[in-house]
């Protein structure tokens, strides 16, 4: 099977691929809400139940994303809408810093999660889904949680809702920061 699959490739780089369609769309479409429907500007307005949020800080508050890669990933988001990192203040970045590192911490304490994935993609380009406002992934990681599921069918598995998520993380959030 390799063999067939290494003829389909015309790129022989010794690098394996995995096939995405489904993310096409928002290569594709690049579409990008207005900075006055800014998704990110109107979650603190909602309730921590309607707005997915964990945590509210001085400068940044945390939310679940809507669309996870796995459960519990999660977003810090400043409050103040800009777009890249470099433009973050010297309190922004600390509280970035800070509510990632109480996160990962309730994580482990209550999902058993074994790793992370954090980053920033900045820009349309780089793949941000809201370009215009600034926001750090952390996505929780498992020893077994690679599967073929999203790729073959489409479907992810989420073994909870994401209001009982929400609600587990939040409620142990407080003593990890």
């Amino acid at each position: 099977m390799t063999e067939f699959l290494d003829s389909m490739n015309p790129m022989h780089d010794g690098f394996e691929r995995l096939w995405t369609p489904h993310r096409l769309v928002y290569l594709r479409d690049l579409q990008q809400p207005p900075d006055d429907e800014c998704p990110f500007c109107e979650a603190p307005t909602k309730s921590d139940e309607d707005g997915l949020i964990v945590y509210r800080g001085e400068t940044c508050y945390a939310l679940l994303n809507l669309f996870p890669y796995n459960p519990g990933h999660l977003l810090v988001v400043p409050y103040r809408h800009f777009d890249t990192y470099d433009k973050a203040t010297e309190e922004e970045v600390a509280e970035v810093a800070k509510i990632t590192q109480g996160l990962m911490r309730t994580l482990r304490n209550v999902s058993g999660t074994h790793g992370f994935n954090i980053g920033m993609n900045q820009g349309a380009v780089a793949g941000a889904g809201i370009a215009s406002h600034l926001h750090q992934h952390i996505v929780p990681r498992w020893s077994a949680d690679s599967n073929f599921f999203p790729i073959i069918a489409q479907t992810k598995a989420m073994p909870r809702l994401l209001g009982e998520v929400r609600e587990a993380i939040a409620q142990n959030i407080a003593s990890e920061i």
